[in-house]
């Protein structure tokens, strides 16, 4: 009985010691099952050579991931952002010690060479709590358009309206809607033929492979998918159908909240959607039939433009004791 006692006691204070010193499994958000973000913390996990035995996944939208790590109920929050992300700002205005962790180089150079991601330095200017740059990854935010629904002359319309209203847009992510950068992250994808007739007009060259149109005459009541209520897409996608509803006639725009990426594109394939946020590389996989979409490629979808550039942003707090995404797997 006395030999027992003492085992339990022993083991009671490992147990103790091991959660005094961040041993256990760390608590991680890693996006919706639909979502960009979803694919992108895995392939990071295979990175630094993680399983699921390393930590517990929360697949989260960044707003629920947001509030449960300010409650502390998770320990890192793994997001796909503008920056800055005022989601991000919020959580350090309301709990003071945000942490934002960066990637080794090996890791980077893994997502390079087996994802679309590429690597991008956070300045220390972007948020207040940063005393250095940050190492991460990147991507970019895209419209696509379903070739069954949008004819050539609203393709058109829409990437007109998108660029030269893009002063119109209140969100901080709209100044990346110009012409300059029109054709970020279409590398690879078709592009709506509307589209290019009209960046063509602006003197921009475009040597995408042109869409095939099965769109029959305009549609006038589209839907957008957009992405989580607490990330950038969902806001940025409501102001985004504000400016086509007030500058296209005979068009009315309705923004949903979605899984994002995988979930816009597979629901443009799927009928249901007629414009999809999405990062352009499940865009390209979904194109492709690779990836998510390994066997339901989706053919009827087309690029029409840019958004703004994405990039990875992992935070925690500092009262978790993670220093580095290294410690992660402990």
């Amino acid at each position: 009985m006395k030999k027992t006692w003492m085992f339990m006691m022993v083991l009671i204070g490992t147990v103790l010691l091991l959660t005094a010193c961040g041993g256990g499994k760390k608590n991680i958000a890693i996006g919706p099952p639909a979502s960009a973000t979803n694919t992108v913390s895995k392939q990071l996990f295979k990175a630094y050579d993680m399983d699921e035995s390393d930590y517990k996944e929360y697949q989260e939208g960044f707003g629920d991931a947001a509030d449960m790590l300010q409650d502390g109920n998770i320990d890192v929050s793994v997001g796909i952002l503008g920056l800055p992300a005022s989601s991000i700002e919020n959580i350090q205005a309301s709990t003071g010690d945000v942490v934002m962790l960066e990637l080794s180089d090996e890791a980077i150079d893994y997502m390079e060479e087996n994802t679309g991601y590429k690597r991008y330095t956070i300045p220390k200017e972007s948020y207040d709590f940063l005393d250095k740059d940050i190492e991460t990854i990147t991507a970019y935010a895209i419209l696509m358009g379903n070739t069954d629904t949008i004819d050539e002359e609203l393709g058109y319309q829409l990437a007109k309206v998108m660029i030269e209203n893009a002063s119109e847009n209140t969100h901080a992510q709209a100044v990346q809607m110009t012409i300059e950068n029109a054709l970020n992250g279409a590398e690879g994808l078709p592009i709506h033929p509307g589209a290019k007739r009209y960046y063509e007009e602006q003197g921009v060259q475009v040597d995408n492979p042109v869409a095939e149109l099965s769109a029959d005459g305009s549609k006038g009541e589209l839907i957008l998918g957009t992405g989580s209520s607490g990330g950038t897409y969902y806001p940025l996608g409501g102001e985004m159908a504000n400016v086509w509803n007030n500058n296209i006639d005979g068009i009315n725009v309705t923004n949903t909240e979605t899984g994002a990426s995988i979930e816009n594109m597979a629901s443009i394939r799927d009928g249901n959607m007629d414009l999809g946020m999405s990062v352009h590389v499940p865009a390209l996989e979904a194109i492709n039939g690779e990836g998510d979409f390994e066997g339901n490629e989706v053919p009827n979808a087309a690029f029409i433009g840019h958004i703004y550039p994405e990039i990875v942003q992992i935070i925690t707090r500092e009262k978790v004791g993670i220093e580095a995404f290294e410690d992660l797997k402990k």
